[in-house]
């Protein structure tokens, strides 16, 4: 089970003991309300703690970072996975075949930065927009949850739902694999 925890508020939470949580738990999980007594020490509790983030610098002699190494992601869209493959994918058509040659150099893997900042930038304010801008805002509200108006509007116009769903699942600049034949030379 997932429990959101607004950062900072952790402690607050253990402050309030663990009876506290397992009530809450059971609020909003009641099917959970005959299991949480199952819940005996803070020891079986992990914290996730979500940060979004980038290196400035992916690269040095003999390294290069891609993925969770080079960019955290929140899980807000599940697309962390997307673009570390995305960054591989990039990486091998832009260093092959000068590993092939080699003829690699520090300068060729900054290549792989400099084609991959873009949609790590660009997916990541998405992510930070919808966490600041819907998600935080409804689990902050104590009124019932509405729909966003943002929400509202993909409803009515089917085609942003398509847009929204290319972008998460294809990122904003999708990478596909070259094969030699297909590399420029």
């Amino acid at each position: 089970m997932r429990f959101v925890i607004p950062k900072g508020a952790a402690q607050k939470i253990r402050d309030r003991g663990l009876p506290a949580l397992r009530k809450e738990i059971a609020d909003l999980s009641p099917f959970l309300e005959d299991r949480v007594d199952q819940l005996q020490d803070w020891d079986q509790l992990s914290l996730l703690t979500v940060a979004v983030d980038r290196l400035a610098r992916w690269t040095l002699p003999g390294l290069l970072c891609i993925g969770d190494a080079a960019h955290a992601m929140s899980p807000i869209g599940g697309v962390g996975i997307n673009l570390a493959i995305q960054d591989a994918v990039a990486a091998s058509n832009l260093l092959g075949p000068k590993l092939l040659r080699r003829s690699l150099n520090e300068s060729d893997l900054q290549l792989v930065q400099e084609r991959r900042m873009l949609p790590t930038r660009a997916t990541q304010w998405f992510q930070v927009t919808a966490q600041n801008r819907v998600i935080q805002p409804t689990l902050s509200s104590t009124k019932p949850i509405l729909l966003p108006w943002q929400a509202k509007l993909f409803r009515s116009m089917p085609f942003l739902r398509r847009i929204t769903a290319r972008m998460i699942g294809m990122g904003f600049r999708p990478e596909h694999i070259r094969t030699q034949e297909t590399q420029p030379q």
